[in-house]
Order: structure tokens, then C-alpha cells, then sequence
């Protein structure tokens, strides 16, 4: 584990966070923190809530009741498009990018939600915004680069395997600079070959960028293998969190994933 886990304050805090839709409980009371450098895989059956509370963490949902505390201040009164600013950066289990656009642009996109200027500005070509742009090339070729993406920069994304396409939608999220990121399902849709790479490039972001990673995850080997604490969840409760060693062989969770109940 990176160093920077060592932190004694948690970068993320999730609170005793509560939803509802309806009279369904979608997550109850879950609680846990991540701490700078760390990787935190968070697994449960499907219907767990890891989906619910992913959204919550990018503020696509508002809790019903606790709060999450992001670099020590709470990010429930900030809308979803402030996350970017705020230096939170996430992928989709299905990947949504803008296909007509090339992988360049749309890593541009990623680069301009971060930026100061708007379409006035822009429209004047104001020399400070010209500066920004030379800034946000500068990332955007940095990072095509860094993903082994420079033979496709230029080709529309919509044309591409799935597995580049998922290479894009990170490079996207890493254009913000973010200090967490959320990876909701990387490994969907990757073949075996891809998912060892998949690993190796996850654990290297965090070690080279400085990033933490929060992942969603169904392939239970990358989560093990790349994982410094999993949270596991079941019926919207958390029910394990620890080291993979010790979740692996927690009664609750091989109950939950066997179809057990550990109400």
C-alpha cells in the first residue's frame, strides 16, 4: 500500500448514509473511510446498493439522511457537475462517452470541466483562455500517451473495441486530475487478457498520479488482487470491511454471495 494510506484523517467519509425510493430501503446506515493512496474495492450481490451508493458519491442521488465528507468538508450541497471541481472523477458500467467525437475530444471534454472559461470568453479568444487551452492540450496529449491511445487520437470513439472505448472514458476521468476516482465496473466486458491489464494500470495510476481509487466491481479477482480494503454490502447494509484475506473468509459474506441471509 501506498504511504500515503498512512494518513490518519480519511480523504472520503461515508456517514451513516440512508436512502430511499419509496418504501424501499435502498442502503441503510452503510459507514466506512478511505484514506489517501488507498484502493477500495466495494462488492455485494446484485441489488446490494453499490450501484446507489456509487451515484451518491458523484451526487447523481441525495441521501435521505447521513452525509459524505470529501477532503474534510461535505459534498452533499455541491450538484453533480461541481464533482469534476471538487477533484472527484468517475467511469460508467456502461460507457458514455460522445461517440461522433474522437478519442482526443472527448478527452478534451474531461479536461474542460475543470476550466474557467465560457463561451464569451472563448468567443474573444481572450488571451488567458488561449493559455488554458495550450494547458489542457498539454494533458489531453499526456494522456493519450499514458493510456496507449496515440493510434487512435483521431478516430471517432463509436468505431473503436470496447476495450479502448474504456481506456478513453478513463483518460477522460483522469484529465480532471482528480484525487479520487470511481470506477464503476472496469472490468465489464474485458476479456482476460485485458482484466490482468486492467490491474496492473488501476495500481498504477494510484502509485504514479497520486489518485485513490473507489471501484465497483463483479470480477472478484481484481478486486482481490488490487484491492488494499474491500466494504461489502448486502440489502443495502454493510456486513464485511477489511483487508481481502479477511473478507474472503467471512461467514457473512460467503452467505450472501451463496444466497444465505445475514439479517
Amino acid at each position: 500500500m501506498s504511504a500515503r494510506a498512512a494518513d490518519t484523517e480519511p480523504q472520503l467519509s461515508v456517514r451513516d448514509v440512508a436512502v430511499r425510493f419509496g418504501g424501499i430501503l435502498a442502503l441503510d446506515g452503510v459507514r466506512f473511510d478511505l484514506h489517501r493512496g488507498q484502493i477500495l474495492g466495494l462488492i455485494g450481490p446484485n441489488g446490494a446498493g453499490k450501484t446507489t451508493l456509487f451515484n451518491c458519491l458523484s451526487r447523481l442521488y441525495t441521501p435521505a439522511s447521513g452525509d459524505i465528507v470529501y477532503e474534510g468538508g461535505s459534498i452533499l450541497s455541491s450538484p453533480s457537475h461541481r464533482m469534476p471541481v471538487i477533484g472527484i472523477g468517475r467511469t460508467f458500467q456502461n460507457v458514455s462517452l460522445f461517440r461522433r467525437l474522437s478519442v482526443r475530444d472527448n478527452i478534451r471534454v474531461g479536461a474542460h470541466s475543470t476550466s474557467a472559461s465560457d463561451l464569451f470568453s472563448e468567443s474573444l479568444a481572450l488571451p488567458w483562455v488561449r493559455r488554458q487551452e495550450t494547458r489542457i492540450d498539454l494533458v489531453v496529449a499526456e494522456l493519450i500517451d499514458y493510456l496507449d491511445l496515440a493510434d487512435v487520437a483521431d478516430v471517432p470513439v463509436n468505431g473503436l473495441p470496447f476495450g479502448t472505448q474504456k481506456r478513453v472514458e478513463l483518460a477522460r476521468a483522469l484529465a480532471i486530475k482528480p484525487g479520487l476516482l470511481l470506477l464503476d465496473e472496469p472490468a465489464g466486458g474485458l476479456n482476460h487478457e485485458e482484466v490482468v491489464e486492467l490491474g496492473r494500470l488501476i495500481r498504477q495510476i494510484r502509485d504514479e498520479r497520486g489518485v485513490t481509487v473507489l471501484l465497483v466491481e463483479h470480477h472478484m479477482g481484481l478486486v482481490m488482487s488490487v484491492s488494499d480494503k474491500i466494504v461489502v454490502l448486502n440489502f443495502g447494509r454493510k456486513i464485511a470491511e477489511g483487508a481481502p484475506p479477511e473478507v474472503q473468509s467471512n461467514p457473512d459474506v460467503v452467505a450472501a454471495y451463496l444466497g444465505g441471509s445475514t439479517r
